[in-house]
Parts: C-alpha cells; sequence; structure tokens
C-alpha cells in the first residue's frame, strides 16, 4: 500500500534559523547606522565585510544614500520600468547611460526588502515598513528638532490618515517639481475638497511652539495661521506638541 504523504512533510530546511529577509533588515540597519555617523562607504564595507558596492545598495535600498549618478540611474531606470520588464528596463537602461549592468543595478534598491526609499507611496510599500518609515522620521526629529528634519517627517506621513481637533479625517499629498524633487507645498485632501498648506505656514507655526512636547491647547496657540488646524494635528503625531485628553479622543484613528 503507498504511503500517504504527511502533510508539511519533506526536507528540512540546513539552516531552519536562517531568514533572508531578516538578514537583508540587519544589514541595511546597520549600515545606515554607521553612515549616519559620517562613516565613508569603505570604513562601513569594512565594518560589516561586505564590499563598498554592496554596502552603497543597502544605503540605497534604505534611502539615506543620495548621488547625482544615483538619482539618474534610478530615475531612467523608472522611465523604463513603466512599461518594460524589470530585466529589460535594466537593459534599456545600460543602453541609455552607456553603462554595464552591474554598474546599473548597483545603484537600484534591492527589490526585496524591509526598508524603502523614502520617495516610495505609502500604497507601495506593506503596512510594517511605513510604521518602520513613521518611526525612524519621528525619532530623528525628537533627537534634533530642526527645519530638514521637520519636512522628513512630512515626506514620511504623506498618505497617513490624520484627524482635526474637530474630528474631520484628511490625508495629504506632496507633487514633484523639477529635479524628481517634492515641492514644498502640502496638499490636503479632506472629504469633499482638497487645499494647499504653504510649508512657509507650517514653518511659522513650528517657531511658535514654545516648548517641544508641551501641551498646546488648541491650534490658535500656535498661531493666526492658515490651514493651522491640520498643523497641530501633524504636530502631535509628529511628536512635537501634546494636546489635551479631549483632543486626542477626537484625533484618535478609528
Amino acid at each position: 500500500m503507498k504511503k500517504t504523504r504527511r502533510p508539511g512533510g519533506g526536507r528540512k530546511p540546513s539552516k531552519p534559523e536562517y531568514s533572508a529577509a531578516k538578514n537583508l533588515t540587519q544589514q541595511m540597519k546597520a549600515a545606515t547606522e554607521l553612515y549616519t555617523e559620517k562613516m565613508s562607504l569603505q570604513a562601513i564595507a569594512d565594518a560589516l565585510s561586505l564590499n563598498p558596492i554592496k554596502a552603497r545598495k543597502l544605503l540605497i535600498t534604505a534611502g539615506v544614500y543620495k548621488s547625482d549618478t544615483a538619482k539618474l540611474v534610478q530615475q531612467t531606470f523608472g522611465s523604463f520600468r513603466s512599461t518594460q520588464s524589470y530585466s529589460a528596463a535594466v537593459t534599456s537602461t545600460m543602453s541609455a547611460l552607456q553603462l554595464s549592468r552591474p554598474s546599473v543595478t548597483s545603484y537600484l534598491p534591492y527589490e526585496k526588502g524591509v526598508y524603502f526609499p523614502e520617495e516610495a507611496e505609502a500604497a507601495n510599500i506593506s503596512a510594517g515598513a511605513e510604521r518602520q518609515r513613521h518611526y525612524r522620521a519621528v525619532a530623528a526629529l525628537k533627537k534634533n528638532p530642526c527645519e530638514e528634519n521637520l519636512w522628513k517627517c512630512v515626506v514620511a506621513f504623506r498618505g497617513y490618515k490624520f484627524k482635526t481637533m474637530s474630528g474631520l479625517p484628511f490625508t495629504y499629498t506632496l507633487k514633484k517639481g523639477r529635479g524628481d524633487e517634492f515641492t514644498k507645498e502640502l496638499w490636503i485632501d479632506r472629504r469633499e475638497d482638497s487645499k494647499s498648506l504653504a510649508w512657509s505656514s507650517v514653518m511659522l507655526a513650528y517657531h511658535n511652539i514654545g516648548k517641544i512636547g508641551e501641551v498646546v491647547d488648541r491650534p490658535k496657540a500656535l498661531g493666526d495661521i492658515r490651514g493651522v488646524s491640520y498643523i497641530y494635528e501633524l504636530f502631535y503625531r509628529f511628536g512635537l506638541i501634546d494636546v489635551p485628553d479631549k483632543a486626542k479622543e477626537k484625533m484618535a484613528k478609528q
């Protein structure tokens, strides 16, 4: 009588504790921490027992490494990728920029990884990756409150579902201008319509914060600023201010 195969049976993995995704995540985290300490690519590669090209690719995947060449390769690849397969887009990029395949792929992020470039839309990444993106941005802002880190939080939270103090749900998007860079204007998406929020208004409210993390009773306490009700919620989520308990109840996500 033929022996029935037991469900879940089969060859056992030689290294059951090994996870390629986990290993990649750990490498990217380590590379990013070293890079934020102003270490060179060669020094990072030496510390992680990698070659500099792989160290750079890890940093590109994490969204922290920037260079003119990387930007050119990624933009060119992206233009082809919209209509071609990954392999074909790489080949087209090689031809367009007169680069070898290894050179092109070395400037592209890993396709499968936990970390994603900050430019990636929230809809295109996992919920876990989005939470990590938010955590890193807020942590950096709390550690060093400045305009640059505030803007990074704005970029990281686009598409996030906020609520104003009155309970009005909203999200915001960012548009790109010349050089494929985000323009510093938030487009607030509400239930019925959309409106723009100028970065200058955000910064005006930011400079009106008395002390980072203190309770701000109401939006108008940040100033008589257009769109301050939205800014109030952003600052709360970014950890720049605290709000009264009643406001927290209305601003809580449902």
